[in-house]
């Protein structure tokens, strides 16, 4: 059986009919309950300034993911290394890995979005030096032990609960990213498969261990309803938002095709037909999780786009009641 994983970003669009409270609440009852029916991880995202209410706070989030739950890993993915301070990001990565027992994975990465970090009077030209620090900085830091940084000595604590240490991820959506990953870095989550390759690749020519191919996945969106039509109809708005969100954030940063997932679209229809939303029923859903091994993954983003979590529940309930029975 595959793993079972969330993700969460609390986006708030402005038709959304559920406050950012509602939202917030919702995402940490339904990690509770994905922590009961034995889910793998819930993947904690990060973006500022947003007018949807983009979460800019996944490890506050975390915090009480993790107060609610016993098993459930929490997935930073990702945060904008450039726009926090390295020192502080260490104590709180560090903090919630105590408060979780053990079960938080940092994804690091660059960032993209211009406006980010006006607001935080950076430069995206400074990301290339900051992301070669980071995972060598953490390392040092997550040993509790005091070390040099910036001429001073500092030191974190407490120590994560994770020995020797916490793993460091890295996410990336360019080449460059993928070889820094090889280099410096646990693991590579890249936002295209195909650079994982490179990932791969960099690692091997480094004499490093094969991490092999990637696991196979649903994407970044899959929904479980007895109607699939009547399921998009409510969805089409939320997936659009999402979407689009993204596609000019990137289309801004000048991320191409090879980079991203997402893109720009005016019809619900064209959205739907290009497969990135996908709606199954829990039938379908059951067969295409027996055909997967036992590291491949099903991602749900249930309250995607805002969506209200009444209508989220519906999806969950179905996989509760008739999906993992079935697999067992």
């Amino acid at each position: 059986m595959p793993l079972f994983n969330l993700r969460y970003d609390l986006r708030r669009p402005s038709f959304a009919k559920a406050t950012s409270s509602q939202l917030a609440q919702a995402a940490i009852e339904q990690c509770e309950w994905a922590d009961r029916l034995g889910f793998t991880t819930v993947t904690l995202s990060e973006h500022h300034g947003s007018p949807d209410g983009y979460t800019p706070s996944p490890m506050v989030l975390g915090g009480a993911i993790a107060a609610r739950t016993q098993r459930l890993r929490i997935l930073l993915s990702a945060l904008i290394v450039p726009l926090h301070n390295p020192l502080r990001l260490a104590e709180d990565i560090a903090m919630l890995d105590v408060i979780s027992n053990g079960r938080v994975i940092p994804v690091v990465s660059a960032g993209y979005v211009e406006t980010e970090f006006n607001a935080f009077g950076k430069k995206l030209s400074d990301r290339k030096q900051v992301m070669d620090e980071i995972v060598p900085f953490l390392e040092k830091a997550f040993t509790g032990e005091p070390f040099e940084w910036q001429e001073r000595t500092v030191r974190v604590t407490p120590r994560p609960v994770q020995r020797p240490r916490l793993p460091i991820f890295q996410g990336g959506a360019s080449k460059a990213a993928a070889r820094r990953a090889a280099r410096v870095a646990d693991y590579f989550l890249p936002t295209r498969p195909a650079l994982f390759d490179v990932y791969r690749e960099e690692r091997i020519k480094l004499g490093k261990p094969d991490p092999g191919p990637p696991p196979k996945g649903t994407g970044n969106f899959l929904w479980v309803a007895e109607d699939p039509d009547a399921a998009w109809e409510v969805i089409a708005p939320h997936a659009m938002h999402e979407t689009n969100s993204y596609g000019r954030w990137m289309a801004e940063a000048g991320l191409d095709d090879e980079s991203t997932t997402y893109k720009i679209f005016d019809d619900p229809a064209a959205l739907r037909a290009a497969g990135d939303y996908a709606i199954v029923t829990p039938d379908e859903l059951i067969e295409r999780a027996r055909k997967m091994g036992p590291m491949d993954f099903v991602l749900l983003h249930p309250l995607i786009g805002g969506i209200h979590p009444d209508f989220s529940w519906e999806c969950l309930r179905l996989v509760e009641e008739k999906v993992l029975p079935a697999l067992g």
